[in-house]
């Protein structure tokens, strides 16, 4: 316990959850490797863990035995505490391999065009056809129906200073997406940021820090109500399914956002609010922005957790 306290001052994630994994699986391995495996969630940390126990222990750290006992630690550690990782707030560990295993699909929509069919409306057209190539015999009717295309998809963070502990796997979770299915990425501070293009990138690092580079208004204040009058004056498409990312904290006009979350449903499939404070116990939507905004939001979901965000996902296919 005394090593997961330098852990911790080092910089390393050691939560609660971590810290009893840590402990379940030194009954299989030494201190160094059970740490190594249940403690370090991203290669960042390795060099920082080897250093703090080498101080806190003395000594170079121990080479594994085997591959094979490792591998079963790991695959050991793994089915125990991954439920518990996916229903754990984001905000308190390093979420980014879970956020990388989703696996989203697109909301769908009745296309225009029409495409062939067992049923459906009867297309004459081919029927004749289908009659003249037999000699003008009798022929079984042919069908045809509007076929299933992809419907858009908005994500619309809020990357202020209230929302800083979701920020990074909230960007994450939206270059999943961006991989996934057609998808317009917009970040909201004191004003509207487009980081779609960066997040296009197949490396999530690279990507995730383009569009850190890229938001000029990171951790900041929120204008809710400013930058989305600036993305209903920017966005063209109707019929989209909209997801806002926000704890309604509002700085500006409350009123103001009001309106433009009316407009934007005006034009809107569907509008999502993902409040990361709405998955946990007590919550009340007393937020002025919420309050202003929740008359035109067709639901409000939790978006705190890895599973939260699984729930989303279904939300938004099911749109």
């Amino acid at each position: 316990m005394g090593f997961t306290r330098v852990l911790r001052g080092a910089g390393l994630q050691c939560g609660p959850d971590r810290v009893q994994a840590y402990l379940r699986a030194t009954a299989h391995v030494d201190l160094y490797w059970a740490g190594r495996l249940t403690l370090c969630a991203d290669p960042d940390d390795l060099p920082r863990y080897d250093a703090a126990y080498r101080a806190y222990f003395g000594g170079a750290p121990p080479r594994p035995r085997t591959a094979v006992e490792l591998n079963s630690v790991t695959v050991g550690v793994a089915a125990s505490d991954v439920e518990v990782l996916r229903h754990k707030d984001i905000s308190e560990f390093t979420a980014a391999p879970l956020i990388a295993r989703l696996k989203p699909l697109p909301p769908r929509r009745r296309s225009r065009r029409l495409k062939k069919a067992r049923r459906g409306r009867v297309d004459l057209a081919r029927t004749v056809r289908a009659m003249i190539e037999i000699g003008g015999e009798i022929a079984l009717p042919r069908h045809r129906r509007r076929g299933v295309k992809a419907r858009r998809l908005v994500l619309l963070i809020d990357v202020s200073g209230s929302m800083a502990a979701y920020s990074d796997a909230l960007l994450r979770f939206a270059h999943v997406v961006a991989h996934a299915m057609p998808v317009e990425v917009r970040t909201i501070g004191t004003r509207l940021t487009r980081v779609t293009r960066q997040l296009k990138e197949r490396d999530p690092e690279r990507a995730v820090k383009a569009a850190g580079r890229a938001i000029p208004d990171y951790e900041g204040g929120t204008r809710l109500g400013e930058a989305l009058r600036r993305f209903n004056q920017q966005w063209r498409q109707r019929g989209a399914v909209v997801v806002l990312f926000s704890d309604g904290w509002e700085r500006g006009d409350p009123a103001l956002l009001a309106t433009e979350m009316a407009r934007l449903r005006r034009v809107s499939h569907k509008v999502i609010w993902a409040n990361p404070h709405a998955g946990k116990p007590g919550y009340r939507p007393v937020q002025s922005g919420v309050v202003a905004a929740l008359p035109h939001v067709d639901r409000m979901v939790a978006g705190h957790s890895v599973h939260a965000l699984e729930e989303l996902l279904e939300e938004v296919r099911n749109a």
